[in-house]
């Protein structure tokens, strides 16, 4: 079995049937929203020709990329759910531009259609738009549209997409992360953006990156983990480096492989921590 599959599924074993039905709704809701927004794309020649032209001048590299970054969309929707029971990520810097995710639809229908019938774009370019609203309205329905008729289905379906991507994009669960190991990558700007100031009560503390203290009354900068710095200190830091200076905490960066990485990670530990607590 593939070992991708095997996490997700080890992963989604942990949760109680409400929360697993609760998962399933949400991710019904997802594969809607995108299936709306393929059907409002074949519905407009004039958007269906935008989006065929940016596709068009698109390198291989940046057309994987695409793939990549709705990779991480998805993951960050599974991982987020199953940390806070809840479908809306923390992170709004992981949700696609509505741009590229027409793009990414358009390009994945593109391959569905081809796996479905390989000679079906054998025709001019300015059939393309009559060939796949055929397929797609009046044969069958996308892997992502959502249209299905159980809940099995739909979660099948939906690791099944998680897992077909991530061998796309290369993702190693056993090696990468020893591979990457050490590697320093900046914060997020939209995170670090987004990170609170708040004011310094009770007792003085101290900021441990300057090692003065952080006297009452003044604002400083509220890490997520709830540790707390000087904004002169912390800035420079997290340009260099997404941790925690006490705790190595994790922030989000914006290194899309890194960040597959280790939400897979994320799902890996999941499933292993309650495969060994059962057994326990």
């Amino acid at each position: 079995m593939d070992n991708h599959y095997s996490v997700v599924i080890a992963a989604l074993s942990t949760l109680t049937p409400p929360q697993l039905s609760d998962l399933i709704a949400s991710i019904s809701a997802l594969f809607y929203c995108h299936h709306r927004r393929l059907t409002a794309l074949l519905s407009s020649p004039t958007l269906f020709s935008l989006t065929l032209h940016h596709l068009k001048y698109l390198s291989l590299h940046h057309k994987s990329l695409l793939i990549t970054q709705y990779l991480l969309s998805n993951l960050t929707h599974l991982v987020h759910f199953m940390h806070t029971k809840t479908s809306s990520p923390s992170y709004s810097a992981t949700n696609i531009k509505l741009c590229d995710l027409d793009a990414v639809l358009l390009l994945l229908l593109f391959c569905e259609l081809r796996q479905h019938d390989p000679n079906a774009l054998e025709t001019s370019p300015v059939e393309w738009h009559r060939v796949l609203c055929n397929y797609y309205f009046h044969d069958t329905m996308l892997v992502l549209s959502g249209l299905v008729v159980s809940e099995v289905e739909v979660l099948n379906k939906f690791v099944e997409l998680l897992t077909k991507f991530s061998r796309f994009v290369g993702v190693d669960i056993e090696h990468d992360s020893e591979r990457k190991e050490g590697r320093e990558v900046a914060a997020a700007a939209a995170v670090v953006v987004a990170l609170p100031s708040v004011d310094i009560r009770g007792g003085e503390k101290e900021c441990v990156i300057c090692n003065d203290e952080m006297k009452r009354g003044t604002d400083v900068c509220e890490l997520p983990c709830a540790h707390l710095f000087h904004w002169m200190c912390i800035l420079p830091w997290l340009r260099k480096t997404n941790t925690c200076p006490c705790c190595r905490y994790r922030l989000p960066s914006d290194d899309i492989s890194i960040e597959i990485q280790q939400l897979w990670e994320v799902l890996l530990h999941m499933g292993t921590d309650h495969s060994d607590s059962s057994r326990d």
